[in-house]
């Protein structure tokens, strides 16, 4: 049978291998970890804001709302046109340290959850492996899924955090033209997921 040390420690793998796919939020976390080693810190809160409320959706048994072809749709030309404003952005200020959206700061935690809120495949996974998770968090009553959600969201907490503080301390080598290149590489990305996005929403 299984233990909950052992549900909790293939919870830490399983969240591992999707969290440390690079994906919009590890974009954000490295152009906001150039001003603030703790911005990942923050971002993990704003994806949490997102993600929790998720799980507890997931857990309440409605999973299937994120697979239907209205609501994948709707979330990928919504998150399509988000990233693509971030990603614009990030190129207008990768001269400067302070990412802006609409001409207002973007503070880590607003990133996390634009950044999050705005990625389809963000919800596929949680309709899908997210659910199974859950499903089997259920073995161990209420308990058992709360543990599971803080040691997912932990998960989350210390990858984004140390992300953002390996760019922070390496900041002094960064020079003007290294840090274009870097928010031009982050704008890059968030761009082509964004044209991603539409593209499949559009399809």
């Amino acid at each position: 049978m299984l233990s909950m040390l052992g549900f909790l420690a293939s919870v830490i793998v399983i969240s591992l291998s999707g969290v440390m796919v690079p994906g919009p939020v590890t974009a954000v976390t490295v152009a906001e970890g150039r001003r603030d080693g703790n911005a990942g810190a923050l971002i993990a809160v704003g994806h949490g804001v997102v993600e929790v409320p998720l799980m507890v959706l997931i857990y309440l048994g409605f999973a299937q709302l994120f697979t239907c072809d209205v609501a994948r749709r709707g979330i990928g030309f919504a998150g399509g046109l988000t990233l693509g404003v971030m990603g614009l952005q990030m190129f207008r200020v990768r001269g400067g340290v302070e990412p802006f959206v609409g001409g207002v700061r973007f503070n880590s935690i607003v990133s996390g959850i634009a950044a999050t809120g705005s990625n389809p495949y963000f919800f596929l996974w949680w309709a899908t492996v997210g659910s199974a998770l859950v499903a089997t968090s259920n073995i161990f009553g209420l308990m058992g899924f709360m543990l599971f959600a803080f040691t997912h969201w932990l998960c989350d907490f210390f990858w984004y955090l140390l992300i953002s503080r390996s760019v922070f301390k390496s900041r002094r080598l960064w020079s003007l033209k290294v840090q274009r290149m870097v928010f031009s590489i982050c704008g890059f990305t968030l761009i082509l997921f964004a044209a991603w996005f539409l593209y499949s929403a559009l399809t």
